[in-house]
């Protein structure tokens, strides 16, 4: 990830602005030494914290992982502009002095998870692709479907700016790319409106099978987002992800499966034409789904009371865990920003599908998420409340 190794670091007087974004605060860690986030915000509304580090002697100034953006110019724009207004010394820097790509300098087809959380696109049928990889299928789809809007999630970032690239150079207007789980994405879906769901070579997990797509939950979500004719599409070279997989479609009472071995598609990736070459076998699993799901409905907020704290009762937090039998809290590290306002960084929620997020907490005011809400799921609601007890007292 793109990072700064600085002599010294260097406080400036908080809030400035430089170079079109805003310096907000500064916060220091309670129980690590020289560890300090910076809040930035751009043009745009997009908050996140860079971090100060210290790593085998080396002052690191980089991304927080937590709150990074999405945007990898934008982070680089931070870390350039932070450097630049508190005239540090600059050791070593993986940070480009300028992105001269102007394909990657506007990316409307990028959206955060508050996009499709608030407002979910309806106007056209939607199709969903989980871990694009090279982008290839999704692109050729997306090409050759102009009324259908596609939404490709990826984790991987250069994957994400390689396909951004292509977007911009080909026009597309029906894509959405959102660097994201997918697994809490689909929960925010609305019910009966996907035509398609395609996860094509998802990483096996041979090792850890909990963290593979397909499980019974991600089944049931899809089930309930796919329209009555709608399909999910399971593509893979692995034959113990297919058998797995295959035991995770029938041990639901009613399902219509369909299985194709080494079918051939209008477009494949690299990685399938290499596959192809060795004769691996290919494994396609799809499932149509034949029911009417109910309207997605959650019903909660993630609302906060004032709250009276003091240093000395945040500080306890740090470390402390909370564990449910369908939840839990953790308390992660404890920051100060100023006498009166402090910082919790916290996971929560599911155990497979935990949220992270900070939480501002500001004395004898409201507290609030840092950057944003968390996505709206019974877990999360249950573990915010859970929250609120603990702040309680």
């Amino acid at each position: 990830m793109p990072h700064l190794v600085i002599e010294k670091f260097k406080e400036i007087a908080l809030p400035r602005e430089s170079e079109g974004l805003q310096f907000r605060f500064l916060a220091s860690n309670l129980h690590v030494e020289g560890e300090k986030l910076i809040a930035v915000k751009d043009e745009e509304g997009h908050e996140f914290f860079l971090v100060l580090k210290q790593d085998h002697g080396k002052v690191l100034l980089k991304s927080d992982k937590t709150t990074r953006p999405a945007s990898i110019f934008l982070l680089h724009r931070a870390l350039s502009a932070y450097a630049k207004v508190a005239n540090l010394k600059v050791l070593h820097s993986n940070v480009p002095e300028q992105k001269n790509n102007p394909h990657l300098k506007k990316t409307p087809a990028l959206k955060e998870i508050e996009f499709f959380a608030s407002s979910f696109p309806m106007d056209k049928e939607v199709h969903i692709e989980v871990g694009f990889g090279s982008g290839r299928h999704l692109l050729y789809q997306a090409e050759h479907n102009p009324d259908i809007l596609f939404i490709g999630l990826e984790i991987h970032r250069p994957s994400i700016e390689q396909v951004l690239k292509q977007i911009n150079i080909k026009g597309l207007k029906n894509i959405f790319v959102i660097d994201y789980d997918a697994r809490l994405f689909l929960e925010q879906v609305p019910s009966n409106i996907v035509g398609k769901i395609y996860v094509h070579f998802p990483v096996p997990w041979d090792k850890k099978p909990h963290r593979r797509v397909i499980s019974k939950t991600f089944v049931e979500e899809s089930m309930r987002v796919l329209k009555k004719g709608g399909r999910l599409e399971l593509r893979t070279d692995s034959e113990n992800y297919y058998a797995y997989s295959y035991e995770t479609f029938m041990s639901f009472p009613k399902i219509d499966l369909e299985i194709k071995k080494n079918k051939e598609i209008a477009i494949s990736s690299k990685y399938e034409d290499r596959w192809k070459r060795m004769q691996k076998n290919i494994y396609d699993v799809t499932m149509i789904n034949d029911t009417l799901s109910p309207p997605l409905s959650i019903e909660g907020s993630f609302d906060f009371e004032v709250f009276e704290v003091d240093e000395a009762f945040v500080k306890q937090l740090h470390k402390k865990k909370f564990i449910e039998e369908d939840f839990f809290v953790h308390f992660e590290r404890v920051y100060k920003i100023s006498e009166d306002e402090f910082l919790l960084k916290l996971s929560f929620g599911s155990f497979d599908r935990p949220e992270h997020l900070y939480l501002l907490l500001p004395n004898g005011a409201k507290a609030s998420y840092f950057p944003r809400q968390p996505l709206k799921s019974k877990a999360n609601l249950a573990a915010h409340a859970k929250i609120k007890e603990v702040l309680n007292g």
